[in-house]
């Protein structure tokens, strides 16, 4: 039984603190000043309502040349995980 509960705690541990999952686009020749520019995105049940997402031609500007990366990062997962996936945010970054 004591394996057991280890196993379970193993694997429940795996799914949790995974890796913070990252999508990367560059648009042009990439980020070229390293200007940052963050905001989140919030939803609801894992992901599967949206509650509000940022406005990503608002961090862009004018910019003809960047990456934009969505990122569900550790104090997002942390914030999943004590509200058991009722909350989820991600952060989306502008590099430009």
């Amino acid at each position: 039984m004591k394996k057991f509960f280890k196993f379970v705690l193993f694997v429940a541990i795996c799914f949790t603190m995974s890796s913070c999952y990252t999508y990367t686009v560059s648009v042009g020749k990439g980020a070229q000043s390293g200007k940052v520019v963050s905001a989140k995105n919030h939803y609801l049940i894992d992901g599967l309502a949206v509650i509000k997402t940022a406005d990503a031609k608002e961090l862009i500007g004018d910019a003809k040349d960047y990456d934009l990366t969505i990122t569900h990062s550790f104090v997002d997962g942390l914030i999943q995980f004590i509200t058991g996936g009722i909350y989820t945010p991600t952060t989306v970054s502008v590099t430009k």
